[in-house]
């Protein structure tokens, strides 16, 4: 026996947007007991395997311009408008929980499109939201994960900068300095959602008031994968897990402490199933 001393950060645990989607496919699912939803509700596999069980059929957008007459839904991520348009016209019935935050990144993306403003986006290549994004411009916009793929002598004068929701506050701040030290006249929208971005803040002193840390997230996650970092900056003996499977008992010695944290998309139920496991050994 161990005899571990085991805490959940309690700032942990699905954003507001996560709980919005996953609470309107509950109160379908329990009424209708079937419902699709375009791409994973969540990045959390034992999350999607759980409402799976309830019903849900996860679907591409190959597989929805293909079904008519049915309900589906958008999950927080959000959709581009051709989404919306292709619903129409197979009579499909669109649950829209798409993030408040995403929706309103759409809307001003939108309106820079409309006046023709060269707009860069920094984000992940192919992530849903970033998907989402690039439809408000046609797919015109430029998206980059790291200013390195941009050639800044090329660049227009004056950008436009937007973000997707979960990325790097900090990252933002430096690719603005760096764009400007180079003489590009920036106008910026910090569009970061900041129930995410003060998790790092939260997480950087959490993860070092343990001897051990196991990080609770989906391998797809990407928001998983930056506070894993962060964890792991502050404290060498950060574990990242995505399942009971992945648990170790060579990470852990006699009555040590040990914090469990995740990502926005990791449920409180995974977290608490961790607690109860390492609690046991």
């Amino acid at each position: 026996m161990f005899n571990l001393q085991v805490d959940i950060d309690n700032n942990s645990g699905f954003c507001f947007g996560v709980v919005y989607a996953i609470e309107m496919a509950e109160d379908i699912l329990e009424s209708d007991g079937q419902l699709y939803c375009l791409g994973d509700i969540v990045h959390n596999d034992e999350e999607v395997r759980r409402l799976e069980a309830k019903g849900l059929q996860i679907i591409d957008h190959q597989t929805l311009a293909s079904i008519n007459n049915s309900k589906v839904l958008i999950r927080a991520h959000g959709e581009p408008a051709s989404t919306y348009q292709l619903a129409l016209e197979n009579d499909i019935e669109l649950i829209d929980a798409s993030c408040p935050v995403v929706l309103k990144l759409q809307n001003r993306i939108k309106n820079s499109f409309d006046k023709e403003e060269h707009i860069y986006i920094y984000g992940k290549h192919g992530h849903a939201e970033v998907i989402g994004l690039l439809g408000q411009t046609n797919n015109k916009a430029t998206v980059f994960q790291e200013l390195e793929e941009l050639d800044i002598d090329s660049l227009p004068k004056e950008i436009t900068l937007y973000s997707q929701t979960t990325k790097s506050t900090e990252k933002f701040y430096e690719i603005n300095e760096v764009l400007a030290e180079n003489g590009i006249t920036v106008k910026s929208h910090d569009t970061i959602c900041r129930q995410v971005s003060n998790r790092n803040k939260e997480l950087n002193y959490f993860a070092k008031l343990f001897d051990v840390v196991i990080f609770v997230s989906g391998t797809k996650s990407s928001n998983g994968k930056v506070l894993y970092q962060v964890c792991k900056n502050q404290n060498e003996r950060t574990y990242f897990v995505s399942s009971l499977d992945d648990v170790r008992s060579e990470w852990f010695g006699k009555n040590e402490s040990v914090g469990i944290c995740g990502a926005t998309s990791t449920p409180m139920w995974l977290m608490e199933d961790v607690k109860s496991h390492l609690e046991k050994l």
